[in-house]
């Protein structure tokens, strides 16, 4: 991870405490203004029907925890990459409170019902797991067998990682800071490390409960993740 994502892990461990019940927010399923529209005006162009399908799997970073229908990460996601000329359909699949369990439990339900085959997933659990301080072990076993999945059914992944908070303790951070990278390693999936990186402990970034991003923190999620994102999307221009 990057100096300033490590900069940023630690001001998140100063906070981290302070997290409140979450609640699961809509899907995205219209474009929304660019993220690079600093005007914010202008208006997206329609997303052909036939467009690539990406699947956001997450939590409360995902689902867009008391944001509005298209400041979360999947309608942000989907307007900059429209923005960036590449048309493709981003399904909010965040459930706000979930753990690494609950997600694999309901991992292949979701792709079952998908209303096509996903050219790429968006995978971001362990958030919960951590602050629950559920035994890391758990944690990998959980998102090893998701990343099993989607390569069992040839879907290509962005893995967007957590940290340990500080407070967790240095033998927790050991056993669970290693957790995304080297899966990703283990299936030569793409890795975005931090998914706060940049955003916490920016208090005009996030929410009241300084844990979750505003509509502004989520753009800056967007502008780092979108890149790597079109990369790993097959065909995507």
């Amino acid at each position: 991870m990057k100096t300033a994502g490590w900069r940023s892990a630690l001001i998140y461990g100063s906070v981290i405490a302070l997290c409140q019940p979450l609640a699961a927010c809509g899907s995205a399923d219209a474009p929304v203004a660019s993220t690079k529209d600093r005007g914010g005006a202008a208006k997206a162009a329609p997303i052909p029907a036939n467009a690539p399908l990406i699947i956001a799997f997450g939590d409360s970073l995902y689902a867009g925890y008391q944001l509005g229908p298209k400041e979360g990460l999947a309608p942000q996601l989907q307007a900059a990459l429209a923005a960036d000329g590449v048309a493709a359909r981003v399904q909010n699949a965040g459930v706000s409170g979930d753990t690494t369990a609950a997600g694999r439990q309901r991992l292949a339900y979701v792709l079952d019902h998908a209303k096509a085959k996903p050219a790429l997933v968006l995978l971001g659990l362990g958030g919960n797991d951590m602050l629950r301080g559920i035994d890391a072990a758990q944690t990998r076993a959980n998102l090893d067998a998701m990343l099993a999945e989607l390569k069992k059914r040839g879907i290509p992944v962005v893995l967007t990682g957590m940290v340990a908070a500080p407070n967790m303790g240095p033998d927790y951070a050991r056993k669970f800071n290693p957790i995304y990278p080297e899966l990703a390693a283990k299936y030569d999936t793409s890795l975005y490390p931090f998914i706060l990186d940049n955003v916490v402990g920016k208090p005009e970034l996030m929410l009241g409960d300084h844990i979750h991003p505003n509509a502004e923190g989520v753009k800056i999620v967007v502008a780092g993740l979108a890149p790597l994102v079109e990369s790993a999307l097959p065909d995507a221009k």
